[in-house]
């Protein structure tokens, strides 16, 4: 069991990584502006459903490693800092480009599980999920707690759920004022690039506070 004030730091750090507008939320933004709230809800159901066998994934494969050598476990710690920080660039980087995915009108599906699927897939087949998940969940785990597996699956499935609902506030946002995202992509710009900052601040104190638990 994680404590809890390790989750609560865990909750603020997701906060800060989740708002950011990444591929995920231009996803189920773009399927809202193009078919409605319904299909940008199922959207987002997908690609958070997609989650559950990435972070078990990641939680049982890569936990029981680190679980097994501390110096392992310093270097992913000080890697996935360094990931996020990078992250952080490559959002300000392309803001462009992500303005205009958001902005972009997919053809409809014909039903709502087709939908559902999409979503899916979309989650399931994005590589960079899986290095996510191994540069964040790591710096959240207690060595000397034990149960290295089970404290990254608690720590990905309270992922998950935030992801959840700040992407389903996404859809009803866009559903509610869709001229308003499609005739101003310089607002998601603006967010991207700014959240591109708060990601590399993110991974600096990480980076600065890293280290082994214990």
């Amino acid at each position: 069991m994680v404590p809890a004030d390790t989750l609560l730091a865990f909750t603020a750090a997701a906060l800060v990584i989740i708002l950011i507008p990444g591929p995920a939320v231009l996803f189920s933004v773009g399927r809202t502006l193009a078919i409605g709230r319904t299909g940008g809800l199922l959207s987002v159901a997908g690609v958070s459903l997609a989650l559950l066998p990435i972070v078990a994934l990641v939680a049982f494969g890569v936990g029981g490693i680190i679980a097994r050598s501390v110096v392992l476990f310093t270097v992913l710690k000080v890697v996935g800092a360094l990931y996020l920080a990078f992250l952080g660039v490559q959002a300000i980087r392309h803001r462009k480009g992500a303005a205009a995915v958001a902005t972009a009108a997919p053809a409809a599906p014909t039903s709502n599980g087709r939908q559902l699927r999409q979503g899916f897939v979309v989650g399931i087949t994005n590589p960079k999920t899986i290095a996510f998940f191994v540069a964040v969940l790591p710096q959240f785990v207690d060595i000397s707690l034990g149960s290295v597996p089970l404290q990254m699956m608690e720590l990905g499935i309270l992922f998950g759920l935030i992801g959840l609902v700040s992407d389903s506030v996404w859809v009803l946002v866009a559903s509610a004022a869709r001229t308003w995202f499609a005739r101003s992509p310089r607002r998601i710009e603006a967010m991207t690039a700014a959240g591109g900052g708060m990601m590399i601040g993110l991974g600096g104190v990480l980076l600065l506070t890293g280290g082994a638990h214990g």
